[in-house]
């Protein structure tokens, strides 16, 4: 393959890697500029290929965790991940068996349910242990 081919490879990994930038296909676009290289330093296709393989297969191992590790660091919670440990208001009772509760946490309402099994009364103050699905999973605060 000569080089156009290896700069075609390249745009399209880079391309794939734009619309889902979670680091998947950049590393082959790595392999894809060594493969180019390769060729115009005049290698044939078999030590192109390899050349790509070996090249993508060590950035995978080498570069990938480090990158992973200090790319998107600061991610901030998404509301439903920020809801485990909040206290909230019991706005109807908390009955597991008859499938009864709603509770309020920073003015969302939530279908409630105990995580012990326990009968929540209304007016009481609860904490989120989880969210399962649409339901918050909460105890006694």
């Amino acid at each position: 393959m000569n080089y156009i081919g290896w700069l075609i490879i390249f745009v399209i990994f880079a391309a794939l890697e734009l619309a889902t930038l979670g680091l998947t296909c950049i590393w082959f676009a790595v392999g894809a500029l060594a493969g180019c290289v390769v060729s115009l330093l005049g290698g044939n296709w078999i030590v192109q290929a390899l050349v790509f393989i070996v090249v993508t297969i060590l950035v995978l191992i080498f570069v990938r965790p480090f990158a992973l590790k200090y790319v998107n660091n600061k991610a901030e919670k998404t509301n439903v991940d920020s809801m485990e440990g909040k206290t909230g208001k019991v706005l109807m009772e908390i009955n597991n068996v008859n499938a009864t509760g709603l509770i309020i946490v920073d003015g969302m309402e939530w279908t409630a349910r105990s995580a012990d099994g326990d009968v929540i009364p209304k007016d009481t103050l609860v904490t989120v242990v989880s969210i399962e699905g649409v339901k918050a999973i909460v105890k006694r605060a």
